[in-house]
């Protein structure tokens, strides 16, 4: 009797607080309005590729401006190679609006100057350029080679029509009211998705090697809490994917890499859903990622494959006029060697980009409809508060479910390029005499 009582006392308790958001964002909305202070419109593709992308720093928790700064490692034009902080490319601009007096803040890309050997090195995070968020070696123009760039991107602008901004111009960036010629480095910086590369790999080693140490410790003991949880999972993915889909033998051979790729997934996506440090990087949701993984299970399936694999490939069992003199069929197979690990890749990286896009959008929802009124952005917090959390909820479940699918399509490719022929025959003869006797 005492459960149904405290559960309607939380749903009140709820019902309230969203009450409370209701009515307090118009109260603020309204006054706004009577300072006067101008809204701009939300450029909601700009936040969401900028909260979805890579960067050369790490954002702080809960602001958009200040970074934590990053190593920058870059080869220049002549060779020489460079390594400085991701904060020396950039600065925090405070802009005070003279009606109001309120102050925003805006992150600024700037020129960082290196001195080495009487020469000197500039390289900038490109803004207006073809290379747009990399760093790139930046040159002066000379008089004549500036006139000829500007002359190139007026062009360019009426051609598209558009009067917002300088034109991107090939082979130049545009920075500070001035074109420089550009060139893109060779770039191997730790940014924000490789050092969370990093940490989710120590995060799957440290859970893995807690149940080694746990089981060469208290031996066959049944582990509780977290390392039985983890234990589950080990035993769901090989007892449950691999073992039954591989056979106990070729199971434990392929065990090791197919176990990694499933930790290895669930942990990226589960990382990702983290607002702050050390989460916040949308690595599965980068296809660059994804296509990683991929590759490395088109390799082992196609590096590893059995002749009989092989035989089915160039030599299907199938009407010879199929196959000869048109190679129809092995067309059609060698594409299919392609399309597997190309839909793994696809597969993943889509899924778990839809879900970080619909909950940014949700979140964006509350600053769109603050457009049309008071009352339109108080209801707009409740729901998309209310559809945020669900949304949240169900990408936990969408992380587990993505890293399970993964781990399973490879498995069955694995299985497919491991088939013995003879094997295969053997068995079906056996069953079709089966058959026969009874």
């Amino acid at each position: 009797m005492n459960q149904p009582i405290e559960m309607t006392k939380h749903f009140k308790h709820i019902v309230a607080l969203m009450l409370a958001l209701l009515f307090a964002f118009p109260v603020s909305a309204s006054a706004d309005q009577e300072k006067g202070d101008e809204k701009k419109d939300v450029n909601v593709k700009e936040i969401i590729f900028e909260h979805l992308g890579d960067g050369y720093g790490w954002e702080v928790p809960f602001s958009h401006v200040y970074r934590i700064p990053l190593p920058v490692i870059v080869k220049a034009e002549d060779g020489k190679w460079f390594c400085f902080s991701s904060a020396s490319l950039t600065e925090v601009e405070v802009v005070e609006d003279m009606k109001t007096g309120e102050k925003e803040k805006h992150l600024l890309p700037v020129v960082k100057k290196v001195e080495r050997n009487g020469r000197d090195y500039e390289f900038i995070i490109a803004k207006v350029s073809k290379h747009k968020d990399k760093v790139v070696q930046i040159f002066p123009l000379s008089p004549q080679e500036e006139s000829r760039v500007v002359a190139m991107a007026d062009s360019i602008a009426v051609e598209s029509g558009s009067s917002e901004g300088a034109a991107v111009v090939p082979g130049y960036v545009y920075h500070d009211g001035k074109y420089y010629r550009e060139y893109r480095t060779f770039d191997i910086s730790i940014t924000k998705n490789v050092l969370a590369l990093f940490i989710c790999v120590i995060i799957v080693t440290a859970m893995v090697m807690s149940v080694v140490r746990y089981y060469s410790r208290k031996g066959l003991k049944a582990p509780r809490k977290g390392m039985g949880f983890m234990e589950m999972l080990v035993d769901f993915i090989y007892t449950g994917v691999i073992k039954s889909t591989l056979g106990a033998e070729k199971g434990r051979r392929f065990a090791p890499f197919l176990l990694t790729c499933f930790f290895f997934i669930l942990v990226m996506n589960l990382v990702g859903l983290i607002v702050i440090f050390p989460g916040g990087a949308n690595l599965t949701g980068n296809i660059a990622v994804t296509l990683v993984l991929a590759l490395l299970t088109f390799i082992v399936t196609n590096v590893l494959g059995k002749k009989h694999y092989w035989k089915e490939i160039f030599w299907p069992d199938v009407p010879i006029w199929l196959k000869c003199p048109l190679p129809i069929m092995q067309v059609i197979e060698i594409f299919g060697i392609f399309t597997k690990p190309a839909a793994l890749c696809v597969r993943l990286f889509a899924n778990m980009m839809g879900g970080h896009m619909i909950v940014i959008t949700l979140v964006l929802l509350i600053f769109i409809f603050a457009a049309f009124g008071a009352a339109a952005a108080g209801a707009s917090v409740v729901i998309s508060i209310v559809f945020t959390v669900f949304m949240l909820l169900l990408d936990v479940l969408v992380s587990f479910i993505q890293a399970y699918v993964f781990t399973m399509l490879s498995t069955m490719f694995i299985a497919m390029s491991q088939e013995d022929g003879h094997a295969h025959g053997e068995s079906a003869a056996a069953e079709l005499s089966a058959d026969v006797e009874a």
